[in-house]
């Protein structure tokens, strides 16, 4: 039977246990992969929706763990990619 992952408290630790343990003895079944944002948000957007369009909104990242405007940000992100 393979270790679960244990929950780490920081980067730094997270770092410390990928460098030093052997992954392999692990279950990454669950795992799931993630995108980082590294370019600094500098513009800001205020828009009015129906408010049962944000609620759904907050129901999707919810679902997906992340921030609702990380996901209404990666939405224009994949809008944007589609036309190129």
């Amino acid at each position: 039977m393979k270790k679960k992952i244990p929950r780490f408290r920081s980067d730094r630790e997270a770092e410390a246990f990928v460098a030093a343990a052997d992954l392999t003895e692990y279950d990454l079944a669950g795992v799931q992969p993630v995108q980082f944002e590294f370019e600094r948000k500098e513009a800001r957007v205020n828009m009015r929706v129906p408010e049962s369009l944000l609620r759904a909104v907050k129901v999707r990242a919810k679902a997906r763990g992340v921030p609702y405007q990380r996901f209404i940000r990666e939405a224009l992100e994949r809008a944007v990619a589609a036309r190129r």
